[in-house]
């Protein structure tokens, strides 16, 4: 109850307080969004690089297998590591690699691109690889049943050889550049997400 010379808030007072309290509580909500999009978009880099590390390890064991098996002219068997990477050395055409450069969407898996099965250390080519767009991140998916690798998700590799040296000390050894590409678009980007990274191998040669 108002007593002599006390006064309510007119509704102009009510409206502006009112107002300024949105405001501060819509700010506050904006910046929650900014960092709960912040911390996906670091987690979803830090997975990404994980899924790119197992590429880059298991092209480095398949890699060394071969080189500790190395002969001149002889056939390895396609079941063993030497083998998979003698495979996946016989099927590399391309002579340079695609880049993400000013690209508005994930570009599919080019020609000739394989991914890697780490969990047993298998080359899975173009056409035995199902590459599909990511559904969150960049990742390779597994098969329940099987344990095998079912889908390659926005992640692929792509395999340079280098030209043949003219020079006779370097003739009987050369190297492949492996692109690891992975892409994928995440909450709050106009352009999608993008990681590359390269692992150059070195391999004798007969």
């Amino acid at each position: 109850m108002l007593t002599r010379g006390q006064r309510g808030d007119t509704l102009i007072e009510v409206l502006f307080a009112f107002s300024i309290l949105s405001m501060v509580i819509v700010g506050a909500m904006a910046i929650m969004n900014q960092g709960t999009i912040a911390s996906q978009r670091a987690l979803e880099t830090t997975l990404v690089r994980s899924q790119i590390d197992a590429q880059a390890t298991t092209l480095r064991f398949l890699h060394d297998a071969y080189v500790a098996k190395f002969q001149p002219n002889i056939a390895y068997d396609a079941d063993t590591p030497a083998g998979q990477w003698a495979a996946m050395s016989d099927d590399i055409s391309a002579t340079a690699a695609s880049s993400f450069a000013n690209i508005t969407s994930c570009p599919a898996a080019p020609s000739g691109s394989f991914i890697t099965d780490a969990s047993n250390a298998k080359y899975l080519s173009s056409g035995n690889a199902r590459f599909v767009p990511a559904v969150t991140s960049a990742q390779v998916t597994y098969d329940p049943n099987t344990g095998s690798l079912s889908q390659s998700q926005g992640i692929w590799v792509e395999a340079i050889r280098s030209v043949p040296s003219t020079k006779v000390n370097q003739q009987n050894t050369g190297y492949i550049d492996f692109h690891i590409m992975a892409c994928w678009d995440s909450p709050g980007q106009g352009a999608p997400m993008t990681i590359g990274t390269i692992v150059r191998l070195y391999e004798p040669r007969s």
